[in-house]
């Protein structure tokens, strides 16, 4: 935890949790993979026509990281043909209730335009 300046003498404290989250949720597409994984397995193409503006590489490390994370597994199917199918683990399907929150939050008190750095298409 970071100490911050006192206010009325007592130190103020950011609370370390809620800065590993934003640091997981602030990174770009993590918070949108995560809710479009919501509605069940994906595959790859699948996640892509999802969220347009993402690139294949993108995706591909936002996806990786989120399977070291625990948050999303990974299915290889045997074929023919053979795919992939990504779904949200246990500690994945967690966070939904905050990013439904949050979403809901943005609604009522974020304006309607286009925000800097937005997601085309969602």
């Amino acid at each position: 935890m970071t100490v911050r300046p006192e206010v009325g003498g007592t130190p103020r404290m950011c609370d370390g949790g809620v800065a590993r989250a934003f640091a997981l949720l602030g990174k770009r597409w993590n918070g949108m993979l995560l809710s479009t994984l919501a509605d069940g397995p994906a595959g790859f193409a699948e996640l892509s026509r999802a969220l347009p503006g993402i690139s294949e590489s993108v995706l591909s490390d936002r996806l990786g990281e989120l399977v070291r994370l625990g948050l999303v597994s990974r299915t290889v199917r045997q074929g023919p043909p053979v795919g992939v199918s990504y779904e949200l683990t246990g500690p994945g399907a967690a966070v939904l209730p905050v990013l439904d929150a949050l979403g809901r939050w943005a609604h009522e008190n974020l304006p309607a335009e286009r925000q800097a750095g937005a997601s085309p298409g969602c």
